[in-house]
């Protein structure tokens, strides 16, 4: 049908003539969806604010022989103006945004990619926890669901126990997918402490009682790993990640 409708969240945008421009967004039942929208850049555009990145809308579609055009866009989630107005909201932001983008395809549904986006975007602009813990708790998950879990509860080589926590802490290596005993841990292997594993385990449970007790020397050698992680599985890196903490 030339008509269809789905509900998407903004990833990002980009200017297309004098008043137009492409969105690409993550849409909740056919993927990714780049689209026209016509006439937002002008300032009596009825819809434009709608179509800005983080938002989330319920959108009218008409199929074109390259791209579709939007034709209509209601609010369902304005989280935008809440997370440009905070640059380490933002910045958390525009990773999540870049790491859908890059997980996700057009002509794919991904329905549990946008349902995680959509919940991570409106908690980030709630402000319900540290913006920080928001996005490596999201990279772990989206990672997850593409996938990619990472294990942090036995060795990911062997399947034993991993030792008690001691002083040289335990071997944790990105290639691997996880935590590794000692008799599995390739040579020079970096060590994490026991407080760092369990706050990844719980980002990656959302248990957010549990991860916010957690200090920020902690908070930051669980950052790293999210990172190294995230972008040893996406084959180009997050250009995002450069910026915030």
């Amino acid at each position: 049908m030339p008509l269809y409708r789905d509900e998407a969240v903004v990833l990002r945008t980009h200017k297309l003539g004098e008043s137009d421009r492409i969105v690409t967004m993550l849409s909740r039942d056919r993927g990714q969806i780049r689209a026209v929208a016509k006439g937002v850049r002008r300032t009596a555009s009825k819809f434009g604010a709608r179509l800005e990145p983080f938002m989330v809308a319920d959108i009218q579609f008409f199929e074109g022989r390259t791209l579709d055009t939007i034709t209509q866009a209601e609010t369902l989630g304005a989280y935008g103006g809440n997370i440009a107005a905070d640059f380490d909201r933002y910045a958390v932001a525009n990773v999540m945004v870049e790491t859908a983008e890059r997980l996700t395809t057009e002509d794919e549904p991904a329905r549990q990619q946008y349902l995680l986006l959509v919940g991570a975007l409106r908690s980030l602009a709630r402000g319900e926890h540290p913006p920080g813990l928001t996005r490596d708790s999201y990279l772990l998950r989206a990672l997850s669901l593409a996938g990619w879990a990472p294990n942090f509860s036995e060795c990911v080589r062997c399947g034993g126990e991993l030792p008690a926590a001691h002083g040289g802490g335990t071997a944790l290596v990105v290639q691997l997918g996880g935590t590794v005993c000692d008799a599995c841990a390739p040579p020079g292997s970096p060590r994490m402490s026991a407080e760092t594993i369990a706050l990844l385990g719980t980002l990656l449970a959302g248990e957010w009682g549990r991860a916010k007790a957690h200090g920020e020397g902690t908070r930051a050698q669980a950052r790293g790993f999210v990172s190294a992680y995230t972008q040893w599985h996406i084959e180009r890196g997050i250009r995002s990640l450069r910026y915030g903490h």
